[in-house]
């Protein structure tokens, strides 16, 4: 049963104004539901901005001291603490700290598991939402302890670059096991697209590799003796413990913070007389090469999160919007790429830039593998007809007979590249 419609508004910041601007409408079977604008949008606008239902970070990321806020995931370390982490350099000093937004002097501690949270605001949603079933108390660096066996037994079968979190269904448990009203939760996560058997076992195979059969089982059993609850008996089953498993896989947003990069842009900002502008910018492209040295990519407090609005957005390889994190923590802001006009479906790409300047084949490559769908967007549409077009030509060339067969596989060859 899917979320009635005003659910679907229920995490934005400000749910009547949003309202008024996009609707979520059904298309078809094949792409599901949509979101549509209702009147004009500008190039530039934030169409919305919008709270995961949950949010957790990646296991591997905050084993690797990436430290952000366990319910909000702002990153917790000043800019300059990011920058000597990631440079290797304990004595770097970045010039203009006061630049940093993060204030140290607000963090707080869960009292039993001493987990840490940017505000006593976050660490008190957190405790109100999901965080009194899921706190460890004094077992928290136990490796015994059922949630930490999951843990590890997640590590074990996820590795960097990291792409979802068991932690994330924990949540979804956690949640439910600590509303009042447990129906009502149950829906809003009903909303998220379901999958067939056979998709869900590809998503598993995706995420956990080429034992994923075995993996899913011990999965499912460690979940289920860390987890169980009554109400969430269909959750439990193996079924439901792999359709749950798909949802998150499929529908997980990625959310990146980074203290360091909010520096940088407030740098960016800056008015300075020429000499000191382009010292700051050597400084700051010098460290940038020091950090990829050092660390490699690997630069952002790093999560995913359950939308329960921007989910309804479909992919397009030329989108008209995009999703970002502006505020350094998991509130998302959907903004408009180009101008959006009323009855326009508003689309974002599932693929970075890199990947949207690829081939057809490879895009589709690509999304089959994670999100199990073909892409029919103009872009890819117009590029079908250019390759129908050249196999045609070479059927002519050819001639009739011989023309065809070699038609044929030049499409082939063509449509790998």
């Amino acid at each position: 049963m899917a979320a009635p419609l005003d659910d679907m508004f229920s995490f934005c910041v400000d749910p009547g104004k949003v309202s008024t601007c996009v609707d979520v409408r059904f298309i078809d079977n094949i792409k599901g539901k949509g979101l549509f604008a209702k009147k004009s949008i500008k190039k530039g606008d934030t169409i919305f901005l919008e709270r995961p239902l949950v949010s957790a970070q990646f296991l591997w990321n905050a084993l690797y001291k990436y430290k952000a806020c366990e319910y909000c995931l702002r990153a917790l370390e000043t800019a300059e603490e990011n920058a000597r982490r990631l440079s290797g350099n304990p004595g770097l000093s970045l010039p203009h700290p006061e630049l940093c937004r993060v204030r140290p002097e607000l963090h707080q501690a869960c009292p039993q598991c001493q987990v840490m949270y940017c505000s006593s605001e976050c660490r008190q949603a957190a405790a109100d939402q999901y965080h009194r079933v899921l706190c460890l108390g004094s077992s928290q660096d136990d490796p015994d302890h059922p949630i930490n066996k999951l843990k590890d037994a997640w590590r074990s079968m996820h590795y960097p670059p990291e792409t979802s979190s068991i932690m994330l269904m924990a949540r979804m448990v956690a949640v439910v096991k600590q509303a009042k009203d447990k129906a009502h939760w149950q829906k809003l996560f009903s909303h998220f697209c379901s999958r067939t058997g056979n998709e869900e076992e590809e998503i598993a195979h995706k995420l956990l590799g080429e034992k994923f059969r075995g993996q899913l089982v011990l999965l499912h059993s460690l979940f289920k003796s860390a987890l169980y609850d009554e109400h969430l008996s269909r959750w439990f089953v193996p079924e439901g413990f792999r359709s749950l498993f798909a949802l998150v896989g499929t529908n997980g947003q990625g959310i990146g913070t980074s203290s360091l990069s909010r520096w940088v842009h407030a740098c960016d900002a800056l008015e300075l007389p020429a000499q000191q502008k382009e010292q700051l910018d050597s400084f700051i492209d010098q460290l940038y090469k020091d950090i990829e040295k050092e660390t490699g990519d690997f630069l952002n407090c790093e999560g995913s999160g359950l939308f329960l609005l921007q989910s309804s957005c479909n992919h397009s390889c030329i989108p008209n919007a995009e999703a970002s994190f502006p505020d350094n923590n998991f509130l998302l802001q959907l903004s408009a790429l180009s101008d959006i006009n009323p009855g326009e479906e508003i689309c974002i790409s599932y693929l970075d830039c890199c990947q949207r300047d690829r081939s057809r084949h490879s895009r589709h490559k690509i999304l089959r593998e994670n999100y199990l769908f073909v892409c029919s967007c103009p872009k890819c549409v117009s590029q079908m007809d250019e390759l129908d077009m050249t196999s045609e030509e070479e059927e002519e060339e050819e001639g009739e007979a011989e023309g065809e067969t070699e038609g044929d596989e030049m499409e082939d060859e063509m449509t790998d590249v």
